[in-house]
């Protein structure tokens, strides 16, 4: 991270560490970094979910359909917010079922709720753009509190939420625990299906959350949104320092990796370098952190 602000300090001058800039390079981080950090969870506890992206999208049209706009205009546009949460918990908690109690592995049950979340997406929304009638929500999710976006505030006290959840509390020890050894923690007195389902259940919480950020940032809900998104989080997740094969996981690195990720792009667009060159460097920062991670570990095994 330091070694990306060194070159943008380097290449883009002032362009690049601004303020604005600094608050730009968040506001982008925001979305993505709330669903990276409720996958550290997931994969802290054993797992993983390639659907986050679809989940994000079919919550994101959700929320944005005639009706439920109607409904927001009769009432208020926390019914738009309570619809993506609904939607996302919803997905989480399908995935979490067929996964914990179905036994199905996460790899194929999330695969499968990737297609059929985009698939329903596009069926709802009829492949159109949904354009945000409710200005509400817009005003209220793209204000500033003292010059900070409120997406960024978001972004913050989800991390900070992450971070006491999993280092301070029993529901956090349980996590690492579940994903260290799952017949170990079963045997210590942990419902472990309970437990997986509840993290899938968190996690679709956070795709809903992501969703109002993505509306009002890009003021329309599209089947399109989040394209890709599993791996970026994923990828932020890995290089963070959490491992794949579960037991151990840090928010912190995560925010570190969303950062990296996001400062790249950032350092990259205003070079005016082109995105095929980043998608290299992102590969190589990747295979460079896992490689790194490997490594330490063994140096911890006797």
């Amino acid at each position: 991270m330091l070694l990306l602000c060194v070159i943008g300090a380097a290449t883009a001058g002032d362009r690049f560490a601004s303020f604005d800039n600094m608050m730009t390079i968040l506001r982008l981080a925001s979305v993505v970094g709330v669903v990276s950090v409720a996958m550290t969870f997931v994969i802290t506890g054993g797992g993983i979910d390639l659907s986050v992206g679809a989940v994000l999208a079919l919550a994101s049209v959700w929320a944005t359909t005639l009706s439920t706009q109607q409904m927001a205009a009769d009432f208020h546009w926390i019914v738009m917010v309570t619809t993506a949460l609904l939607v996302g918990a919803g997905a989480g908690l399908i995935n979490g079922l067929l996964i914990a109690y179905g036994r199905m592995a996460p790899f194929i049950a999330t695969l499968a709720m990737m297609a059929a979340a985009r698939g329903l997406a596009e069926l709802i929304s009829d492949r159109q753009t949904q354009v945000v009638t409710e200005t509400g929500l817009i005003d209220f999710f793209g204000a500033e509190v003292l010059g900070v976006p409120v997406l960024v505030i978001i972004f913050a006290l989800t991390a900070a939420g992450g971070w006491v959840l999993l280092n301070r509390t029993t529901f956090g020890r349980r996590t690492l625990a579940v994903g260290g050894n799952p017949e170990a923690a079963r045997l210590a007195g942990i419902d472990v299906r309970r437990h997986s389902a509840i993290l899938y259940l968190l996690l679709g919480l956070a795709c809903g959350l992501a969703a109002v950020m993505i509306l009002a940032r890009t003021t329309a809900g599209t089947s399109t949104h989040g394209g890709l998104m599993e791996l970026d989080a994923i990828a932020a997740v890995v290089i963070g320092g959490t491992l794949l094969s579960g037991g151990r996981g840090t928010v912190v690195g995560t925010v570190f990796g969303v950062l990296i990720f996001t400062t790249l792009t950032n350092v990259f667009t205003l070079n005016n370098l082109d995105s095929s060159t980043q998608a290299v460097a992102k590969g190589a920062i990747i295979v460079a952190a896992v490689l790194l991670q490997q490594r330490v570990s063994g140096r911890g095994t006797p």
